[in-house]
């Protein structure tokens, strides 16, 4: 392990937005479970698909755009608060 300085730009929550040293923009760092229930949610719409049952993999898909609007929404919210162009 290597202990470094990295730059918070949100609170530490689950999904904080750090700069990590030697990078320009920052990134969002997930927490284990948290990243754990998304790679759950994706094999929900995966396994939907493989099944033929489009319904649930779009409910599934949706739920899974939600979450990553929030974490893209938080990252946005975090880089406009200190100024930083966004990097795409």
């Amino acid at each position: 392990m290597k202990r470094i300085e990295a730059e918070l730009f949100s609170d530490g929550g689950n999904d904080a937005v750090v700069r990590m040293p030697g990078r320009r923009f920052p990134g969002v760092l997930v927490q284990g479970d948290s990243l754990h229930i998304l790679r759950g949610d994706m094999a929900e719409v995966v396994e939907s698909c493989e099944r033929g049952d489009l319904e649930e993999a779009r409910g599934s898909a949706g739920l899974l755009l939600m979450h990553l609007d929030a974490l893209l929404a938080r990252y946005e919210a975090a880089l406009g608060e200190h100024e930083i162009p966004r990097p795409y």
